[in-house]
């Protein structure tokens, strides 16, 4: 037989050592063969059988019953096919045995090896047992006597006295091969010990894995089980929770509708449809659902158009009274959002129209209430409402006028009200597009990186044993989790899914398609807006829209301008405006520049249209105004000493009046006058002037030229021309008086000194300043073809600030000569400092004080910084001259000393002291 495997000392199932030479034999032949010569161990064989100590042993012989008798039963009346009708009785069904999923399909492929292992000793046994007699025949005396006992045999009756010869004879034939038998029965026990270890081995690694299973194995697949469950459950939950809320869409969109709220009934349709495509396709229960939502969506779409004609009459056509700008905001947000987001652009045109009629509205019902207010007028007799408009006097019909007018602007304002709400609506959906847009862009980049990143890791990714679609699956991983918890955070109080893996998916799938995302704004009125991600309108449209609404703006201002017009028309026809004295025409102007001013200020644009009635009264003083205040600042000027003026507290008021933002000269204050000292300065806006007295009396000859406009506007491009004029004078004649020295012949000065100078340039700085001042006022009364008449006021800036430039350029010219003098005289030896550097200190110092009380400091700083590089250049050339360099020698000491007595110097002069003068550029840079 062949070895039994034993297991090795460190088998867990055998907890003793085992000694391999008790338990493995060599393999020896059949033991038939040759019993007297037995190849193997001796003390392996097994003795001959004894009487004596093996009486008490079980052998074979012991058996009682063979096997066909344990399979008959003796007590059925037919034979069975098996035994387990012995056990199991009558009632036992064959059926077909399932193969075990445990153990192998045998064939004659799992022999091949042993039968090749085994067919050379099989050769080797044949071979030995053809050679070798058999070892059991008998000499021919024991064939003799055997044939002799048998003859005796025969001839002996049978009796039971003979039963020691015939159990001595048996135990003789049984000796003849005792060798044999015992050594069979001797390798079948151990075959037995063999089979009994080894089924106790399985049976303890049966009861050990049994233990594992039960401790480590079932609790946790029974948790895997229950958790799939429960995952199947949630899904299960979650789908059958969708389909109720599905169920629930039409009621809800009908209790939408009956509030107006179209675009949350327009959502909740868009939710519902997406639903039934994507998570819900193919319910049989819903199949007519998506046919009802869209019929239902386009009943939408005509209830909406509706309502907004409603709104939209509703609101233009209330009470002018009424202080509520806009009315039901909400519901117009939701109108028109509904409207955008089924495409439904065609409103503007409703609202546009129902504008129109609403003007028309206004001044008729105007006229009425003013005309059934006067008795005088006979309604009876006269029966048209124009020719009972007619016979009303100037002062009536300006009030009519006004009232109109305060009208048209109450409804100018109600309009641009609901437009800036529905502007806001197109603008914060344009604004989310280019949101998504720019969101959508940074995706594709980031999967093209990632689509990158993940291509490069292919080859490591197949080395080390992965498959590329797990490689994939785990870049995506991250992402999805990331997704998740996005979708967990967003909706802190949602109902829960599950804390699983596999329904998070699922959850995340239901959540997005029953919630859309959308982005938050607020209208002008604080009403917050939340914008959808389903407009589906391109930036183009919604572009084009938003420019429409600022033009129907425009369009509703142009609207009450030409009613105004013809209001005006229908009262001139009797040459009523001709018949006019100045202070009614004035008036007229005025309300009607103030119509004009506040419907430009309320709608972003300036109608022309009330202008043209007006426009042949216009010029008729214009030229004489212009020339006496010219003449007036020519003999002003003539008389100027330019030496600062004390500012009287009128002037004071008349620029603190400009500086409200009115150019308009102040009213004479009635009784008795307050005795306020004159100031030294005149203060603008928080800065000090130090002025003339002329420039006090020309700001105001400026402030009469712009209250002529105000009170005539038809004369604003005369007056325009005529003040250009005016200023560029001022600018002329000043400047041949101070900088030309005109004022030592006119007004008989001595000299034009440094404190001339920087109070000219002071004077001129005040007429700068205001200079835009008077741009925008005349440009918010010119038309705007008109515009490029305002370039005078640019020619004239740039004439201002050459005028300050030269006066700037000669004081700098004054020390840039005085620096020539003085350093071309310097020598570099001791003292230090040096009388050069004294002197130059001392005359910067009156420069100093001659002017920082007159120019700003930051003028100051700029004026000192161009004399100091003017110093430099002097310094500059007077040390190369010397040929004194940076070294570190005794020159460059002695230098370097008297600059920094004059950096200090010149420093600690007031306002001065950050000033960055940078002595290093003094020395000649080394090549």
């Amino acid at each position: 037989s062949s070895p039994v495997p034993q297991g090795s000392s460190s088998d867990v199932f055998f907890k003793k050592e085992v000694d391999p030479t008790k338990h493995i034999r060599p393999v020896q032949s059949l033991p038939d063969v040759c019993p007297k010569e037995p190849t193997g161990d001796s003390n392996s064989l097994c003795v001959a059988p004894s009487l004596v100590t093996d009486q008490h042993r079980w052998t074979v012989y012991h058996s009682k019953v063979n096997l066909p008798a344990a399979l008959n039963d003796p007590r059925l009346a037919k034979r069975e096919s098996d035994f387990f009708t012995k056990t199991w009785g009558l009632d036992f069904v064959d059926t077909e045995v399932t193969p075990s999923f445990y153990l192998p399909q045998i064939s004659k492929e799992h022999f091949t090896i042993y039968q090749q292992e085994i067919s050379q000793r099989e050769k080797i046994h044949e071979r030995c047992k053809n050679i070798c007699p058999p070892k059991d025949t008998f000499d021919r005396t024991l064939l003799h006597s055997h044939d002799k006992s048998r003859t005796d045999l025969e001839q002996v009756p049978k009796l039971s006295y003979y039963l020691d010869i015939v159990e001595v004879n048996i135990a003789h034939q049984i000796s003849l091969r005792s060798e044999a038998f015992f050594h069979a029965m001797t390798s079948q026990h151990e075959l037995q010990d063999y089979l009994k270890k080894t089924s106790q081995a399985v049976k303890m690694l049966r009861d050990k894995i049994a233990q594992i299973d039960k401790v480590m194995c079932e609790g946790s697949l029974h948790i895997l089980r229950l958790a799939l469950s429960r995952n199947n459950c949630v899904k299960v939950y979650n789908k059958l929770k969708l389909m109720a809320t599905v169920h629930q869409t039409q009621p809800t969109v009908q209790v939408l509708l009956s509030t107006s709220e179209f675009v949350g009934a327009l959502d909740l349709i868009a939710t519902t449809q997406e639903v039934l495509q994507q998570e819900l396709q193919g319910i049989h229960s819903f199949r007519h659902l998506g046919s009802q939502l869209c019929e239902l969506e386009k009943l939408i779409d005509k209830m909406m158009i509706a309502e907004f004609s409603t709104y939209s009459h509703s609101d233009l056509n209330r009470p002018l009274e009424d202080d509520c700008q806009i009315l039901e905001e909400e519901r117009l947000i939701s109108l028109v959002f509904g409207l955008l987001k089924q495409r439904k652009l065609n409103f503007l045109e409703i609202y546009s129209e129902e504008m129109i009629i609403t003007a028309k509205n206004i001044i008729k019902q105007c006229v009425i209430n003013k005309i059934s207010q006067i008795e005088d007028i006979d309604t009876d007799a006269v029966v048209k409402l124009a020719d009972q408009m007619r016979m009303l006097n100037f002062p009536q019909w300006f009030d009519l006028l006004k009232d109109i007018f305060s009208k048209f602007t109450i409804f100018l304002q109600r309009v641009k009200a609901t437009l800036n709400i529905i502007h806001s609506v197109v603008l914060s959906v344009l604004d989310k597009n280019q949101r998504t847009k720019e969101l959508e862009e940074i995706s594709q980049q980031k999967n093209a990186t990632k689509d990158n990143s993940l291509d490069t890791e292919v080859a490591y990714l197949i080395h080390e044993g992965m498959f590329i679609s797990d490689a994939f699956i785990e870049g995506e991983l991250a992402p999805t989790a990331a997704d998740t918890a996005s979708q967990r955070n967003a909706s802190p109080n949602s109902e829960p899914c599950s804390s699983d893996s596999v329904s998070e998916p699922e959850c995340a799938t239901d959540s997005s398609s029953s919630k859309e995302q959308t982005s938050s704004s607020a209208t002008p009125g604080g009403v917050d807006i939340m914008v959808s991600e389903d407009m589906k309108l391109t930036d183009l449209e919604l572009g084009k829209l938003a420019n429409n609404i600022q033009e129907l703006l425009y369009s509703a201002s142009d609207i009450c301008h030409d009613r105004a017009v013809k209001f005006l028309m229908s009262r001139a026809k009797d040459g009523f405006l001709e018949k006019l004295n100045s202070t009614e025409f004035i008036t007229l102007s005025r309300v009607m520049e103030t119509f004009i001013s506040d419907t430009e200020q309320i709608c972003g644009r300036k109608s022309m249209s009330l202008l043209g009635a007006l426009q042949s009264q216009a010029n008729k003083f214009v030229n004489r105004f212009h020339e006496e205040r010219k003449t007036k600042l020519s003999l002003l000027l003539d008389n100027e000493r330019w030496k600062q003026a004390d500012v009287p507290a009128e002037f004071q008021d008349l620029v603190d009046s400009i500086s409200d933002g009115k150019i308009a000269l102040p009213e004479k204050k009635s009784g008795a006058k307050e005795e306020r000292k004159p100031a030294e300065v005149l203060i603008v806006e928080g800065q000090q002037y130090a002025v003339v007295g002329t420039v006090l009396l020309l700001i105001r000859i400026i402030l009469e030229y712009c209250q002529c406009v105000d009170n005539i506007p038809s004369v604003t491009t005369d007056m325009l021309t005529r003040l250009s004029d005016l200023l560029k004078y001022f600018n002329s004649r000043s400047c041949q008086l101070v900088l030309g020295a005109g004022a030592l012949q006119v007004v008989g000065l001595k000299t034009i000194t440094t404190k001339n100078l920087a109070l000219s340039s002071r004077c001129l700085q005040l007429i700068v300043h205001y200079i835009p001042v008077i741009r925008a006022h005349f440009e918010a009364r010119l038309q705007p073809k008109q515009y490029n008449m305002l370039r005078h006021f640019d020619h004239i800036t740039k004439d201002y600030h050459d005028h300050i430039a030269e006066i700037s350029t000669k004081l700098v010219a004054i020390m840039d000569s005085l620096f020539d003098k003085l350093l071309s005289k310097y020598e570099v030896k001791a003292p230090v400092p040096s009388a050069c550097f004294r002197n130059i200190c001392k005359q910067m110092a009156k420069m100093h004080e001659a002017i920082f009380d007159l120019l700003p400091e930051e003028q100051t700083q700029m004026l000192f910084l161009r004399i100091n590089a003017s110093y430099k250049l002097h310094l500059k050339k007077q040390l190369s001259h010397l040929n004194v360099i940076n070294d570190g020698g005794p020159q460059n000491g002695l230098v370097t000393a008297d600059v920094a007595f004059y950096t200090g110097n010149l420093q600690a002069l007031k306002g001065l002291k950050d000033l960055d003068l940078n002595m290093a550029e003094i020395w000649e840079q080394k090549r």
